[in-house]
């Protein structure tokens, strides 16, 4: 049962105190064998295991997709309610003005919408599915690309941003609030990829291919990269080692997408400092968990 929070306050409501959904946008199986329509077929799991991503999941409905549309709309004004809240918030990522790629995390601690889905089945199942494990969650993102001079996300792999946690369990859903192409700059992956050791961090936002330049030759051979063209309230899994990028919207119409990051329960801080802007530090060693970072899924959900 979700709770119910007050929705009109003078103070903004940081939601990250609440580890269950807070409105019935998403809801719960009511019986333990519905749990079973969310699962990932074994031929899905052996497809991520050796391409590293899995994509073309049907996540959202319609009004699903609406409803975080709406409070994205919110979420982009840098002077909106709860923005304080954010870990990041950058109207533009990029350093080319021209080249717009909103980037923010911390999105589910503002709008019932985006804290909701972390906990959303169809999100929850397949991720620990793929994961073998409990999932905990990590953070989330939101990327938007307007039309006509949407930017770039240069290839890069997600790890190499988190080895601040570990060892390496995690697991990244990006969901597409619109359809995603080619032209618009949909996710591209690079197959396999998940199996190559952790690279340097080239920049998430400048020269999409700035990562080719410390690619061994051997890896510069393995890239090849597929696009994953999605249709609004469709998702991609992967691995936080997969490499992956898009290229920029010159289309008339927005690119939106949120992205989810989790791992599995269990995984611990690899450092001293804060794990993210804001939040307490665990110390090194401890298992990631608290206000911050909840518990989603476990197996024993399935039977409630």
């Amino acid at each position: 049962m979700a709770i119910k929070i007050q929705e009109h306050s003078t103070l903004p409501n940081d939601l990250s105190v609440y580890h269950q959904p807070t409105s019935d946008l998403f809801s719960p199986p009511t019986a333990a064998d519905e749990w079973q329509r969310f699962k990932l077929s074994d031929e899905q799991i052996e497809f991520f295991q050796r391409n590293g991503y899995l994509s073309g999941i049907r996540i959202l409905d319609d009004k699903q997709v609406e409803t975080l549309r709406e409070q994205l709309d919110d979420l982009t004004n840098p002077t909106g309610e709860g923005h304080e809240l954010f870990y990041e918030f950058h109207s533009n990522e990029s350093l080319d003005p021209t080249k717009v790629l909103f980037h923010a995390l911390g999105a589910w601690r503002i709008k019932p919408g985006f804290h909701d889905i972390l906990w959303h089945p169809a999100f929850v199942v397949p991720a620990s599915q793929l994961l073998g494990g409990a999932v905990r969650f990590w953070h989330d993102q939101l990327f938007c690309k307007p039309a006509h001079h949407g930017g770039v996300v240069a290839w890069h792999q997600d790890y190499s941003y988190w080895t601040r946690t570990t060892p390496l369990r995690h697991l990244t859903c990006w969901i597409g609030l619109d359809d995603s192409t080619r032209e618009n700059g949909c996710v591209n992956y690079v197959p396999g990829s998940h199996l190559w050791p952790d690279l340097p961090i080239t920049g998430l936002a400048g020269d999409m291919d700035s990562v080719k330049d410390i690619l061994p030759p051997k890896l510069k051979d393995q890239f090849q990269p597929v696009a994953i063209e999605l249709k609004k309230g469709e998702c991609t899994f992967h691995h936080a080692r997969t490499m992956h990028g898009s290229y920029a919207n010159t289309t008339d119409r927005p690119r939106r997408a949120t992205v989810i990051n989790v791992f599995q329960d269990g995984v611990r801080s690899n450092s001293d400092e804060a794990p993210l802007s804001g939040v307490p530090t665990i110390p090194k060693g401890e298992k990631m968990g608290g206000q911050f970072f909840p518990l989603l899924f476990d197996s024993s959900y399935e039977s409630h």
